[in-house]
């Protein structure tokens, strides 16, 4: 036989069709033994008070489900903690996004950012309604934390991977693939090889023939999942407590899916195909740590792979400095995995006596002790399965830390030496604390119609019951707009509206005018109810006014030294003036003067009618209100405004606020320049759609570069249908933000390279698009970009 004829006969004999198949129970059960019975006693069939605690501090999950057409899926879930709401011990419900259908068996994962233990569930879809699926559990237990140890999945982000030419010479081959690739099999779709050859980490889904669902983590030192060809993968198999659920379900049933984690990046990558178990000796030695094999491979004929973004990793910031959960608020699962192993004792035979395991569990100090020994044990297990592996490094990962610690990034917090005046301090903004607390989550207490086509949210924190907590004051000044978050269709959405309360308060006032086809108005009007939960970022915005402080002795006749205020809006754009009126009046006594011009289409769609009739009776010195009606009066134009302003006499220090449509606004600019107003008395709000900004974005994954003046800051990776912001700070990139939506321009960045799309309207000025600059919440590159964030 020729050279050329045997390398041809063996890589015949090593394609993934030649290799042998391990096909019954006995057969698996040889190779990887039987699970103790104290493994199977840890189930418990309900959830308890520590898994109801996990819950609520747990910010995502994994998710295996299958579609009403049996298209079995894995996903990953949540993005915030107790996105998972418990409404009693056996049902749970969560938002899944308007693509998923889950029917029949379920189950889960639960991850708590910084811990190894891994809370598992496993139930059926009980209901569902929109993107609001509710699950009834059948089991609950404790996984261990070999998974995320072998991934090191919470230590600091590696570097974007540089991948190298993909091998041809079979199974064998252990080559990242190259950036681009041509070829038939799924594998080569844009992106996948790329993100395969980064991830560690997975969670594979699969199902029995008796109806259960098993989702499961799979974690190693390097690529988690190996390409073998086109469309076939390998996973290695290491040792484990021996339940081998997967291993089980895929002798009955071979249909599986996978979605795999690359620390740092938000996407996921989504694999459904067929699996087999194998273990071929020459396959397994190619997976081999330090000369040790696994003792079995996962074999998956691959029929659907894709990169996709996902809200639920991007909004959970698993890897920004500070979100590893702090270690006094959840219970060390170790712990809470003896009671369970307590629990089901007291109804097994056989098995060790409940009344000692609780014995045991309640003598002080054995927590401790317990997590000791464990991590002593997960140290000598991952050794002899060959992976090196420090003391601190089982500590590191496996305990639930204050936050920060090793994988802390070195940060530059952006000065903010301009004070509150452009609104990037207070809740969420973009000044200090902004990447540590991006959302503030709130309660619906009321929903009040205004109107017809408006209605008044009154927002107030979501604080848990029986904890004592005061709920916070919302700060601001009046006239800021405020980010609204809510779920809808199981997809975040995110529009801006004004305030119109009053600073100060425990309760948060926002008005929303129902716009035809406006996803976000149609939501609020239609479903919200009190009770609903949103969350809220800001305040944003330089449009704002304050009342002048009483000991003020400025010169009747020194520029800027009248209190008077002239307030010209149209429709909504009334909401942040009556904020301004509803602070200014509250100060008691007051010397000065407002005046509002308020057009509405007709006598009842104008907000808050009563509410301004009373206190125009009430402070007949103070406020005056001047209503024009479209329908009866015909289009308030530049002629209306001027004949208005006239006849106000305003004081030459007064201030001019408008807020309304944009022809509106311009003749108010036009009228004001003519009567010779100073530009820097005369204020402005735009508003603009807050549209989604998922159809600008490309199909691959683009290379993001950040600078700060010049200097290198990091290089990130921005999924399909991400934004720059979201990556960025998914990262733990120091990018400016605050709205989020592009309304108060503090995102704006440099575009120093690469192309950018961006949803229109926004508030950036001709000149500043011709200069180069970019909104990164409302931007998605279309090549590889370089920004810098120095200050503008």
């Amino acid at each position: 036989m020729t050279c050329e004829n045997k390398a041809t006969s063996d890589a015949r004999e090593n394609r993934p069709s030649a290799l042998r198949r391990l096909t019954t129970v006995d057969e698996v059960e040889t190779t990887v033994g039987r699970p103790a019975s104290a493994v199977m006693l840890k189930q418990i069939s309900a959830l308890d008070g520590g898994c109801r605690t996990v819950l609520a501090r747990c910010p995502i999950a994994a998710f295996g489900y299958r579609d009403a057409d049996g298209t079995h899926r894995t996903t990953f879930i949540g993005g915030r903690p107790g996105f998972a709401r418990v409404h009693s011990p056996t049902r749970i419900s969560f938002s899944l996004p308007e693509s998923g259908d889950p029917h029949g068996p379920v189950s889960f994962f639960f991850l708590l950012p910084g811990v190894g233990e891994i809370l598992r569930v496993n139930g059926s879809v009980a209901a569902r309604k929109g993107a609001e699926t509710t699950v009834d559990i059948a089991e609950a237990y404790v996984h261990c934390a070999q998974a995320v140890l072998r991934s090191r999945l919470w230590q600091p982000p590696a570097p974007l991977a540089q991948a190298a030419p993909l091998a041809s010479a079979g199974p064998v081959a252990q080559a990242a693939p190259p950036a681009e690739f041509a070829g038939d099999g799924p594998l080569y779709q844009p992106g996948v090889a790329e993100f395969l050859a980064a991830a560690p980490f997975l969670a594979l889904s699969t199902w029995d023939s008796s109806g259960g669902s098993d989702t499961s983590p799979r974690g190693d030192r390097q690529e988690v999942a190996r390409i073998l060809d086109g469309r076939t993968l390998v996973i290695p198999d290491r040792k484990g407590n021996r339940r081998a659920d997967t291993l089980h379900n895929l002798l009955k049933d071979d249909r599986l899916s996978f979605a795999a984690l690359v620390p740092g990046r938000t996407g996921v990558l989504h694999v459904r195909g067929r699996g087999a178990i194998t273990d071929d000796p020459a396959l397994l030695e190619t997976m081999a740590l330090r000369g040790m094999p696994p003792h079995l491979a996962l074999l998956i004929d691959v029929e659907h792979a894709e990169v996709t973004a996902n809200d639920a990793v991007a909004r959970s910031r698993l890897w920004t400095p500070g979100a590893h959960v702090d270690r006094g608020t959840v219970p060390d699962l170790m712990a809470l995995a003896g009671e369970h192993l307590a629990a089901g004792s007291a109804d097994a035979e056989g098995g060790p006596p409940a009344f000692l395991l609780k014995a045991v569990g309640a003598i002080p100090g054995m927590a401790r002790l317990l997590r000791l020994v464990m991590n002593r044990a997960y140290r000598s297990g991952l050794r002899k399965e060959g992976y090196e592996v420090a003391k601190e490094d089982i500590d590191e990962d496996v305990r639930p830390g204050a936050g920060g610690g090793r994988r802390g990034f070195l940060r530059r917090r952006r000065a903010d030496d301009r004070g509150t005046d452009d609104g990037r301090t207070g809740v969420g903004g973009a000044g200090a604390g902004a990447t540590e607390h991006p959302l503030r989550d709130v309660r619906v207490a009321e929903v009040r119609r205004e109107t017809p086509s408006a209605v008044t949210l009154v927002l107030e924190d979501l604080v848990p019951e029986d904890t004592g907590v005061n709920p916070g004051s919302f700060d601001f000044r009046p006239g800021q707009f405020f980010t609204l978050v809510a779920d809808i269709d199981g997809r975040p959405v995110r529009r801006a509206y004004s305030a119109s309360s009053v600073p100060g308060s425990a309760r948060l006032e926002v008005t929303v005018k129902h716009v035809e086809g406006g996803r976000f108005s149609t939501h609020v009007h239609r479903s919200l109810r009190a009770g609903d939960r949103l969350a809220v970022r800001g305040p944003s915005g330089s449009f704002h006014a304050e009342p002048r402080p009483p000991d003020a002795t400025d010169a009747p006749d020194a520029p800027g030294a009248s209190d008077e205020i002239v307030l010209v809006a149209a429709g909504s754009g009334v909401t942040p003036m009556m904020s301004m009126i509803r602070t200014r009046l509250a100060v008691r006594p007051g010397r000065d003067r407002i005046a509002l011009l308020y057009s509405s289409r007709s006598a009842d769609e104008i907000i808050f009618a009563d509410e301004l009739t009373r206190l125009a009776k009430d402070h007949p010195d103070r406020l005056s209100v001047t209503h024009v009606l479209t329908s009866r009066d015909g289009r308030l134009d530049a002629d209306g405004v001027r004949r208005w302003v006239t006849g106000l006499s305003p004081a030459p220090g007064a201030r001019y606020y408008t807020c309304g449509p944009g022809p509106l606004m311009d003749a108010v600019q036009g009228v004001l320049a003519g009567l010779g107003v100073p530009d820097e008395l005369v204020h402005q709000e735009h508003y603009t759609s807050g549209a989604d900004t998922r159809a600008v974005a490309t199909s691959v994954p683009q290379e993001m570069t950040v600078e700060d003046d010049g200097r290198p800051v990091g290089t990130v990776l921005v999924e399909p249908g991400q934004t720059l912001l979201d990556a960025g700070l998914a990262a733990g990139l120091p990018m400016p933000y605050s709205c989020t939506v592009g309304n108060c321009g503090d995102c704006m960045v440099r575009l120093r390279g690469g192309e950018v799309a961006q949803n229109e309207p926004n508030c950036l000025t001709p000149q500043q698009k011709a200069d180069g600059y970019v909104l990164t919440c409302v931007g998605c590159p279309l090549s590889k970009v370089t920004l810098d964030i120095a200050e503008q």
